[in-house]
C-alpha cells in the first residue's frame, strides 16, 4: 500500500507490517492497535517471495529513508503502479488508464539533494517514525558528492571546533558544485563555519547553485531530487506540445518553463516564491527566451484574473495538491489540454477526479520513479477537454492577469 506496509487482515482487522512483501507468510509482532487497526513489526519471513532480495545498506529497516530495497527494483515499479491504480479508484472513483507507462532510470545514487541531522557525535538521518538518529556514514540511493559531503561530515565531528549546536542541514549537488543550507540550529551560525566547511568539502558554493550550467537554484528553490531523470520528466510532460500558448503552474525555477518557451510562441509561468522566481527569471533571460513572461503571483490568485485559456497548461503542484479552487477554474477556463505533474497519488486521484467529472478525460498516465527503494513516486497526467455535448470550449490565447472576461 501507498505508505510503504504491506497489507493483511487479522480476524476482521487490518494489519500493517513494514518490510513485508505480498505474498509472504510472516510471523509479526503487534506493536500498537486500534479499533480495526493492528500495527506490526516483522519477526521472521516463514515463506519469502521470490522477489525479495538482501537489501544493499546496513541501515535498511532503521533509516526512515527507505522502504524498498528489500524488493527487486521490477517488483517495486509494478507495485507502485498498482498502488496508483487503487488510489484512483479508491479514492477518486475513476478507473485508471488499462496501461500506465513507467519510466525509469538507475535505482541507486540518484539522489541529489539530501537533508541531514546531527546528533551524539554522529550524522546521519532520522530513524523510520522516530526523531532520534539513525548515524551512517554511507547512503547507497544518493550521489557520490553527498556521499563525500556525510563522510567530511564524520571528520568534522570529530574536531572540537564542531558547532554542536547544530541540529541539521541540506545539502544540493551537481556533481560538480555543492550548496549548504543549515535547516536547523539553536543560534546563529558562525560565517568561519562555512569557511571551514569550504575546505573540507570540494565545489562548495556560496549562495545559488547553478545546477549543469542550466538553471540557478537559490537556496530556498524547489528542483528536482532525481538528477537521472531530469530531461526524461520533462519530455514525459511536455511530448508534443506545441504552438500558440501555454502556461506553466508552480513553475519553480523554470525546469518545464524552459522547454515550453522552446514549443510556444509565448509561455506564463508562474511561482509564488520570490527566490524561485528570481531564478526563473535569471534563467529564463540566459537561455534567450524573450517569450517566456515570468509571473510572481500564487496560482489561484493568477488563475482567478485570467481571461481567456492558453492553448496548453501544465502544473506541478506541491504534495497537497491543485484543490477546489485552481480545480474549479480550470473547469470555468477549459484550456484544452492539461498535465498535472503530481507527487501524491492521493490528491491526485482527486484533483484529477473533479476535472474528469467537469468535462476532461484522462488521456495518458506515467509513472515516473523518481525516488526509487521508497513508497514515493511521480505521476504525470495528460487530460484533454470533451466536455458535456453542445458545451463550447472557451476562446484560447494567453493574456495577461488584467485581462477581462
Amino acid at each position: 500500500m501507498y505508505g510503504g506496509d504491506a497489507l493483511a487482515r487479522v480476524n476482521g482487522r487490518v494489519a500493517l507490517a513494514p518490510f513485508a512483501l505480498p505474498g509472504e507468510r510472516i510471523r509479526a509482532a503487534a506493536e500498537s492497535e486500534k479499533p480495526g487497526l493492528i500495527r506490526a513489526r516483522v519477526l521472521e519471513v516463514l515463506d519469502p517471495s521470490p522477489d525479495r532480495v538482501a537489501a544493499p545498506c546496513p541501515h535498511f529497516g532503521r533509516c526512515g529513508g527507505c522502504h524498498y530495497q528489500h524488493a527487486a527494483y521490477a517488483s517495486q515499479l509494478a507495485a507502485k503502479r498498482a498502488i496508483l491504480a487503487e488510489e484512483l479508484r479508491r479514492l477518486g472513483r475513476i478507473e485508471p488508464p488499462e496501461e500506465i507507462a513507467a519510466v525509469a532510470a538507475e535505482p541507486w545514487g540518484y539522489r541529489n539533494r539530501a537533508q541531514l541531522h546531527f546528533d551524539k557525535g554522529g550524522v546521519g538521518y532520522r530513524e523510520a517514525r522516530s526523531h532520534r538518529l539513525c548515524a551512517i556514514g554511507d547512503c547507497p540511493i544518493s550521489s557520490p558528492r553527498i556521499n563525500e559531503v556525510i563522510r567530511a561530515f564524520g571528520e568534522m565531528l570529530r574536531d572540537a571546533r564542531w558547532p554542536r549546536f547544530v541540529r541539521s542541514v541540506e545539502v544540493f549537488t551537481d556533481e560538480r558544485q555543492t550548496q549548504l543550507n543549515v535547516l536547523a540550529a539553536d543560534r546563529p551560525v558562525a560565517r568561519r563555519f562555512f569557511d571551514w566547511c569550504a575546505e573540507a568539502i570540494p565545489g562548495l558554493v556560496e549562495g545559488a547553485l547553478d545546477y549543469e550550467g542550466r538553471f540557478r537554484v537559490s537556496r530556498n528553490s524547489f528542483f528536482q531530487v532525481n538528477r537521472f531523470l531530469l530531461d526524461q520528466l520533462v519530455e514525459t510532460a511536455i511530448e508534443e506540445a506545441g504552438g500558440g500558448t501555454a502556461l506553466d503552474l508552480y513553475a519553480g525555477v523554470g525546469l518545464f518553463s524552459l522547454a515550453l518557451a522552446r514549443r510556444f510562441r509565448e509561455v506564463a509561468a508562474v511561482e509564488s516564491g520570490a527566490a524561485a522566481a528570481r531564478d526563473l527569471a535569471f534563467n529564463a533571460e540566459r537561455a534567450g527566451h524573450a517569450n517566456l513572461r515570468v509571473e510572481q503571483r500564487t496560482t489561484e490568485a493568477y488563475l482567478e484574473a485570467l481571461g481567456r485559456a492558453p492553448d496548453f497548461m501544465l502544473l506541478d503542484p506541491p504534495r497537497a495538491g491543485l484543490g477546489k479552487a485552481v480545480v474549479g477554474r480550470i473547469a470555468a477556463l477549459r484550456p484544452p489540454s492539461v498535465t498535472i505533474v503530481a507527487c501524491d497519488p492521493a490528491t491526485l486521484a482527486r484533483d484529477v477526479a473533479a476535472l474528469v467529472a467537469s468535462g476532461y478525460g484522462i488521456e495518458k498516465m506515467t509513472l515516473i520513479d523518481l525516488f526509487p527503494q521508497t513508497y514515493h513516486l511521480e505521476t504525470v497526467v495528460r487530460l484533454k477537454w470533451g466536455g458535456p455535448p453542445g458545451l463550447p470550449s472557451c476562446g484560447f490565447g494567453l493574456q495577461g492577469p488584467e485581462a477581462s472576461q
